[in-house]
């Protein structure tokens, strides 16, 4: 009869800190990534260094959830000393609680720890609305037509008001010395 070898694995101990600065360091470069796409697809003319000044949150929340993740899950792996899927399970509760701070009460916070605010887009429609058709929404119910627009300024008046080209052609003659009252 064969003896059985019974294998146990033992636990090593994790450096927390110098993970946490791993965890900061990859979370910022996809912070930075992550920033530079956001300010690649705006609209207005950005400079070269934008992706910091305009969108630059984005890689200091990255580098805070990378690094409180990591730091976490070996913390509690330490702690605990048991490496198992409990571990990540609590770096990503308290990476996710970072990211649920935004809402500003504790409900949002434990809530966002827990699933990363993966429900909340779910039920209440965020992220899958389309931001066109809120725009166009938006603009069907604070646009004027150009009727209504002539009936609130008053017949001939125009938009800058009763007299407004006289008042122009008189400046532009003072200013230049030439009569403008030919032009029309």
């Amino acid at each position: 009869m064969e003896p059985t070898t019974t294998t146990t694995s033992v636990f090593h101990r994790q450096d927390a800190i110098s993970l946490a600065v791993k965890g900061t360091l990859y979370g910022s470069g996809a912070g930075a990534f992550i920033s530079a796409m956001q300010n690649t697809l705006t609209k207005s003319p950005v400079g070269a260094a934008s992706f910091i000044t305009r969108t630059g949150s984005v890689i200091g929340l990255g580098a805070a959830v990378g690094g409180s993740y990591m730091f976490f899950r070996a913390a509690s792996a330490n702690l605990r000393g048991v490496d198992d899927s409990v571990n990540p399970a609590i770096g990503g509760a308290v990476a996710g609680a970072l990211l649920g701070i935004r809402v500003r009460t504790m409900p949002g916070v434990v809530g966002c720890g827990y699933t990363g605010g993966a429900l909340g887009r779910r039920f209440s429609g965020g992220g899958v609305r389309d931001e066109v058709a809120r725009k166009e929404g938006v603009r069907a119910h604070t646009r004027r037509d150009v009727g209504e627009t002539i009936e609130v300024l008053g017949e001939g008046r125009g938009i800058y008001g009763a007299g407004w080209e006289e008042r122009r052609r008189a400046r532009l003659t003072e200013k230049y010395g030439v009569n403008f009252d030919e032009v029309k």
